[in-house]
């Protein structure tokens, strides 16, 4: 049974000023979080679209479905126009008229925060996305609650740059959820998405928002790990004490045999060590481990040194060793 569900809406057709790309936009983000990686089932998506958008009371209700319940995740997508006035910010609905703009920022904070879902999150693509959370008058406080977090395409003052027909952080977020902001074990989480969209926003001047009040990360979707999750495991065994490196010698280095015609030295190469030596390249592929004192592994066992876990590897030593993955 699903217990991951998402409301993402897109709208091109507002009555003197038409969007071109944020249907599409939104389809492609349905699509990602429909299934993960391995194409097993991921968030079960209620996708809304223009005319199926409708008004102001019909988006809000939908809004309030998408995070009712007490699902692990409940995410909302919005594309589309964004409006701040003296009173507030808005989502712009098709419906929409002087002074009565659409759906309320404040109006959206209020449904999640009351929700019992256990991870809510948001996503807005429009301009102004980053008045979301933040706080409408002086001496006021916007209240983020557990379990809340919201990513915005722009701050509260800066419109949401369009190129080419799309969204240009749509289209860094349909990179994210492809796999560009997976974490070693195949997981995309909000705080990964936002870390790889900030950075390549770096050259322009819209600059997205993150806020959120979590003790952990949620998985948003789940790629093909990094490393085999049993290479992964294997941390706690090449380095039982995660502070003390892992001796090496020219036996790790595969060619270094004398069925291989070149110079070779002794020790010559051990089919166990190398097994781990190859284990060992993964890990140092991803950053999980380095070489001692040589630029490269190769160069580490040829020359008797070792190698050791980085900080990120210790991290994910603790990980392992404490058997949360």
């Amino acid at each position: 049974m699903l217990n991951k569900k998402a409301l993402v809406v897109g709208i091109n057709e507002y009555p003197d000023s038409p969007l071109s790309g944020c249907v599409s936009d939104a389809l492609k983000v349905a699509t990602l979080l429909e299934r993960n990686g391995d194409n097993s089932v991921n968030f079960s998506v209620n996708m809304l679209t223009d005319t199926q958008v409708g008004t102001k009371g019909k988006l809000k209700g939908a809004i309030r479905d998408c995070f009712s319940g007490d699902e692990e995740v409940s995410l909302f997508y919005f594309s589309g126009h964004g409006f701040i006035d003296a009173i507030g910010g808005y989502i712009v609905t098709p419906d929409y008229s002087e002074d009565d703009w659409g759906v309320s920022m404040e109006e959206i904070l209020t449904i999640i925060n009351k929700s019992e879902c256990r991870n809510k999150v948001v996503i807005l693509d429009c301009c102004y996305a980053g008045f979301l959370g933040t706080a409408t008058s002086i001496g006021q406080t916007a209240i983020i609650q557990e379990g809340v977090t919201i990513l915005s395409a722009s701050r509260s003052t800066e419109p949401s740059i369009e190129t080419g027909g799309q969204s240009v952080f749509t289209a860094l977020l349909l990179d994210a959820l492809a796999g560009g902001a997976s974490d070693i074990t195949g997981h995309i989480t909000p705080g990964g998405i936002y870390a790889y969209v900030d950075k390549a926003l770096g050259p322009w001047k819209q600059r997205p928002m993150f806020k959120t009040n979590v003790s952990r990360f949620c998985s948003i979707r789940d790629v093909k790990p990094q490393v085999e999750n049993e290479v992964l495991h294997k941390l706690i065994e090449y380095f039982p004490d995660p502070k003390k490196p892992h001796q090496l010698d020219p036996s790790y280095e595969p060619t270094n045999s004398l069925l291989v015609d070149h110079k070779v030295i002794e020790p010559y190469a051990d089919p166990n060590n190398v097994k781990i030596f190859r284990d060992m390249q993964k890990l140092e592929s991803i950053g999980l481990v380095a070489p001692c004192d040589e630029e490269h592994l190769y160069f580490a066992a040829m020359n008797l040194k070792a190698c050791r876990l980085t900080c990120v590897g210790q991290h994910y030593w603790r990980l392992v060793y404490d058997k949360v993955i």
